[in-house]
């Protein structure tokens, strides 16, 4: 008889990010009864707090964000899997990212996840109440605004949230963010995208500057004052019957300057394997296989998953269970926005959302707020 093995998981509170993996693990123990695996659940925030370098001390499947990866190959705290895993294997999985979720967790010549999970801001509605009310769907940013002018819209402003808008709204009115290492956006850009921003947050209700995506989609379900969020990281849960007391429809973000749509910032997560694991191999086997199109597009997606792999958003019959979330929202997904990578980036995303929060909320000045962003940037390059 083998013995047991028992790996142990990490990964965020919610439905998308916990279900369907208690789900697939608890089919691969089916599979494989010698192999048990437990998951923990922490919020987005405790992610942000607790670093990758010590919850691979306790775990030996760690659910990750893409901006973590220049951290873990400078640590070589998480296995490289294409040292582990075929090339053809590596080759479907690029083959079907969603938009560049594979890439991202490619670093330094390594590839240190795989994507199991793909979002990016996209728009939702209350198709019910739009109907009701005989108003549609926003089509540009004027209409946004007329509708967020009538207390209709909710979008999230927690700092982290707000931080990403702001990469969009850089994309939008100029160019992309991060060009060099001295400033994350020049003035002229900047300023233009802080005050477009402050025509959407200065009318939305203040409630919002506490409200994340899983907020804002749980206030659209259970609230009929807010017909519109224009956008905010997409969860498939909420468009699926009987999640919520209300269905959220989901779509494509809204056109700018009347030619383009925007391009929000690329979210989901990876799972990857520690590298001090005492049972790396089934670690990774366990990883490829939920990674992998049969299991991404039926059990982990059946389960309120949001996969990694594109063969699931194509897929007829999960289309009709979301109400056409992934049809809808692929186009988002396909422009999306790579955060920065580097070693040291999270130091600033994890303060750089501050001043934008506080400037949304009580106005100022906007190159005060372009000025504090830089210094947060020039010191994300120094070591500790």
């Amino acid at each position: 008889m083998k013995d047991q093995v028992e790996l142990k998981g990490i990964t965020w509170g919610h439905s998308r990010g916990f279900t369907p993996l208690v789900a697939c693990s608890q089919r691969y123990a089916e599979l494989h009864p010698e192999i048990n695996i437990t998951w923990k659940k922490r919020t987005l925030q405790e992610f942000a707090d607790f670093p990758i370098e010590r919850l691979v001390q306790e775990y030996d499947l760690l659910i990750i964000d893409h901006p973590w990866v220049g951290g873990a190959a400078a640590t070589e705290c998480v296995l490289p899997l294409d040292r582990l895993l075929s090339e053809s294997y590596l080759d479907d999985q690029l083959k079907h990212s969603v938009g560049s979720s594979h890439e991202s967790y490619h670093y330094g010549g390594h590839q240190w996840a795989l994507a199991i999970d793909a979002a990016t801001p996209v728009a939702s509605y209350r198709k019910d109440l739009l109907e009701k009310n005989k108003a549609a769907v926003p089509e540009n940013w004027e209409e946004v605004i007329r509708l967020a002018e009538k207390g209709r819209v909710a979008v999230p402003a927690i700092p982290i949230d707000l931080l990403m808008h702001f990469y969009m709204f850089c994309m939008a009115v100029g160019k992309e963010p991060f060009a060099d290492e001295e400033l994350v956006i020049d003035n002229v850009t900047g300023k233009a995208a802080l005050k477009m921003m402050m025509e959407l947050w200065s009318r939305v209700d203040k409630k919002m500057f506490s409200c994340n995506p899983i907020a804002v989609a749980e206030l659209m379900t259970t609230d009929d004052t807010f017909w519109y969020c224009p956008f905010a990281y997409g969860y498939s849960n909420y468009s699926r019957r009987g999640y919520a007391s209300a269905l959220l429809y989901y779509t494509d973000v809204t056109f700018i300057n009347g030619h383009k749509k925007f391009r929000s910032t690329l979210g989901g997560t990876g799972l990857s394997v520690a590298a001090n694991s005492r049972y790396q191999k089934e670690a990774v086997q366990f990883t490829a296989w939920i990674a992998s199109a049969a299991v991404q597009s039926t059990l982990y997606a059946d389960n309120g998953g949001q996969p990694g792999h594109r063969t699931a958003w194509e897929d007829a019959m999960l289309n009709r269970n979301t109400n056409g979330y992934f049809e809808n929202t692929l186009p988002a997904l396909e422009r999306a926005y790579v955060r920065p990578r580097y070693n040291g980036y999270l130091y600033f995303q994890d303060r750089a959302g501050e001043p934008l929060h506080h400037y949304l909320q009580n106005g100022g000045k906007e190159q005060e707020v372009l000025e504090r962003m830089n210094q947060l940037y020039r010191q994300s390059f120094k070591p500790d």
